[in-house]
């Protein structure tokens, strides 16, 4: 294990003892084992309802990706309180869990979105996690009500040690006021929000080229998707980056687009729909190939 680049990496981050353990088997111990992170998402039953599993019916067994995470080697698999409860059992030891505490359906409009918790960082401690993941919506007019739910969650994971992964998720009426969700100012601020929250890793979008509607100095913004990605893991800080993998789509796209994230700075990719709406042995393939990139990108 490459401990001098460990080290580096962790100390970057100004974490305590126990989430440098259980960062370190994150990072290197799991996955592909150099310091980059490759996590399976299962949020989007909740998040997104049963129709995500229509391409795939096979996945929506839990089994099929908490099998596709050990087999496929990745860096931790995400679920929440039910599925952890009813399906890691059989997995605990193989593939490091991050519990996500909260979330919430797509049913209800997001002008004022919010997502409460289910769960706890004790429960998280109770089931072996290795990371806590948690939905923060940036520039809700539900915020107050957000950032004192999540304080509560910062302060139970520094007392545990547990590290905190943060799905940072611009929502809400003024967002999509000012550009949209999918903007680089939108994405560029829950970066920096994210670490002035007291994130350890961020999830974040990958942004798009839109700028029509976003406040200045955004609206003037010529940048590449390279330039924007760098942008963003800038102001993520001393927060380790993932970028979601989103929807599924070509293998080759989905290739060039974990090459691109990962030259942008990111520590790795959360890699959800893109794999597990395939085949079992398609999307098994795909992850080999993933990891084969990542594998060029050693930290």
């Amino acid at each position: 294990m490459p401990s001098t680049a460990a080290s580096s990496r962790l100390d970057h981050l100004s974490v305590s003892l126990g989430k440098q353990v259980r960062l370190r088997r994150l990072l290197y111990n799991y996955g592909p084992g150099n310091g980059t992170l490759l996590v399976m998402p299962l949020d989007q039953g909740l998040e997104h309802g049963p129709a995500d599993f229509f391409p795939n019916p096979a996945a929506i067994d839990t089994s099929f990706q908490c099998r596709l995470a050990v087999e496929g080697r990745y860096s931790a698999i995400a679920l929440g309180i039910g599925l952890a409860e009813k399906y890691f059992k059989d997995y605990g030891g193989k593939v490091p869990l991050i519990l996500k505490l909260n979330g919430k359906t797509n049913i209800p409009e997001d002008d004022e979105a919010v997502s409460p918790l289910n769960a706890s960082v004790e429960d998280a401690v109770r089931l072996g996690a290795d990371a806590i993941g948690y939905t923060l919506y940036i520039g809700t007019p539900r915020q107050d009500f957000e950032f004192l739910q999540f304080q509560k969650v910062r302060q139970d994971a520094e007392r545990f040690g547990m590290p905190m992964v943060v799905w940072a998720y611009p929502r809400g009426r003024a967002i999509e006021a000012r550009g949209g969700k999918g903007t680089l100012y939108a994405i560029d601020y829950a970066a920096r929000v994210a670490e002035e929250m007291g994130a350890d890793i961020v999830k974040l979008h990958e942004p798009n080229e839109e700028t029509a509607g976003c406040p200045e100095p955004y609206r003037s913004l010529k940048e590449n998707a390279g330039q924007r990605l760098e942008r963003v893991v800038r102001s993520a800080g001393r927060c380790l980056v993932l970028f979601s993998g989103g929807s599924k789509m070509d293998t080759d796209q989905a290739i060039g687009k974990v090459d691109l994230c990962m030259r942008s700075g990111a520590a790795g990719i959360i890699f959800g729909r893109n794999l597990w709406q395939r085949p079992y042995d398609e999307a098994l393939a795909l992850t080999r190939r993933v990891h084969d990139v990542m594998a060029r990108y050693p930290a």
